[in-house]
């Protein structure tokens, strides 16, 4: 008899061929497609060469995107580029998506109907937790990605499963990204009491309905940096909607069983959440936009894998109308796929981004990825929608980077400091103590 399993198990027991999987187990599952990005193509080309293992376990479920190196700009990035194409050659993968051709790995195969509700996909990144915003389960590979390349599986331990209620709603000014950082602050620092180590962490409740797909994708890119093995979002209906229009093939979505067991439940008052500023140094430092409001910023950038979704694009044209950049600041905005990039033109937002004095970069990670675009400068101070802070991510080491939402990050660079954007210019309310 079946015993009750969460989302997170029914799809690895599907993926592995098995009726029922519980936490602690190792399993062998089977992939619907296998994400790499161009990080890790021409190392895992090497690797398999000297191994002597000429051929992928299956060329079309194979996914390559070019998204870290976007712009070469220098010497090593085109030497790597020149070899990714060549292994797309010779291992025929049909699924290659080159410069200018998809965006960021972490969210075109969501767009394009490539992951679908219930799929189950093996990545090299640890951002591929962003697939559990459709329902979707993807494990992280590291470098064993090479393993998956060869046999189509490796070894997965079935994760335990903690329940996350939320409650009320976001208010004004508040987004997807200032959860994902009191979370991960949370957790750390001892306030919930439980191990969040390689553990599943499941939404619930009656405010999912009000999230949209962005909203869920920033939830998931941001909790993943403190080490959890995944997050997932129940599809609600109109996720359901929207990935039946954009599907590849047939898919059916998939909810934890009402008696599944959970290791933990936690219960989080959205109503009660402000905006959030991570300090620099670490994406769990997180602290009320009060404590930081103020510091002046050189440098501001918003897009990522967490935060390049056309309506965190919207949201930034919003702020920006009408209003320019600070003189001495400068203001990065990547769009996260070509789609993105293409719809802010032919919607007008590029207009508005141009016309307050913004950058905008290719579709991809932009400064996140080590600063080989936009770098930061000794002694500069950023704020941004990044992956992660750590020192030296978007250049110079001694630089400050703090993380911010979408509408934080555009109300700071126009007023070139550290701002709180509720009450800002009249967008957001903000609402009484």
């Amino acid at each position: 008899m079946t015993t009750a399993m969460t989302a997170t198990e029914k799809v690895l027991a599907r993926a592995s061929g098995r009726a029922q999987v519980r936490p602690g187990e190792t399993v062998y599952p089977d992939p619907e497609l296998v994400i790499v990005h161009d990080g890790y193509v021409a190392s895992s080309k090497a690797q398999l060469d000297e191994l002597g293992i000429p051929k992928l376990f299956d060329q079309k479920r194979v996914v390559f995107a070019t998204d870290h190196a976007v712009v070469y700009t220098t010497p090593q990035q085109v030497a790597r580029g020149t070899a990714i194409r060549q292994a797309v050659r010779e291992w025929g993968v049909e699924n290659f998506f080159d410069v200018g051709q998809g965006g960021h790995g972490h969210l075109f195969p969501m767009e394009m109907g490539m992951v679908s509700p219930g799929s189950f996909l093996f990545a090299n990144d640890v951002h591929c937790t962003n697939n559990g915003a459709v329902g979707a389960v993807a494990m992280r590979t590291g470098t064993e990605i090479i393993c998956v390349l060869a046999t189509g599986t490796m070894w997965v331990e079935v994760p335990p499963t903690i329940r996350i209620t939320l409650e009320g709603n976001l208010q004004p000014g508040v987004l997807g990204r200032d959860l994902g950082y009191r979370l991960a602050r949370d957790f750390t620092n001892g306030t919930y009491g439980v191990d969040w180590d390689y553990r599943v962490l499941e939404f619930a409740g009656a405010a999912l309905d009000g999230l949209d797909l962005a909203t869920r994708i920033a939830i998931c890119n941001t909790v993943t940096e403190i080490g959890v093995a995944n997050l997932f979002f129940p599809p609600s209906d109109k996720i359901i909607a929207d990935a039946r229009r954009r599907a590849q093939k047939p898919f059916t979505p998939v909810y934890s069983d009402a008696n599944a067991h959970y290791e933990a439940e936690l219960r989080i008052d959205l109503n009660r959440l402000g905006p959030q500023v991570v300090m620099p140094g670490a994406p769990d430092q997180a602290v009320e936009i009060g404590e930081a409001v103020g510091r002046k910023v050189d440098h501001a950038f918003i897009g990522s894998c967490g935060s390049g979704m056309y309506e965190d694009l919207e949201l930034t044209a919003e702020i920006l109308r009408g209003r320019k950049v600070a003189p001495g600041t400068r203001l990065f905005i990547v769009p996260g796929t070509t789609a993105s990039a293409q719809r802010i033109v032919e919607t007008g937002l590029m207009r508005v981004f141009q016309d307050a004095g913004a950058i905008v970069l290719p579709a991809g990670c932009g400064p996140c990825t080590r600063g080989n675009m936009a770098p930061l400068a000794p002694g500069e101070v950023s704020i941004s929608t990044a992956a992660t802070n750590i020192a030296g991510r978007m250049g110079a080491k001694d630089a400050d980077i703090y993380l911010a939402s979408p509408a934080t990050v555009a109300c700071s660079a126009i007023e070139g400091r550290i701002t709180d954007p509720r009450g800002f210019g009249g967008l957001f309310h903000r609402e009484a103590a």
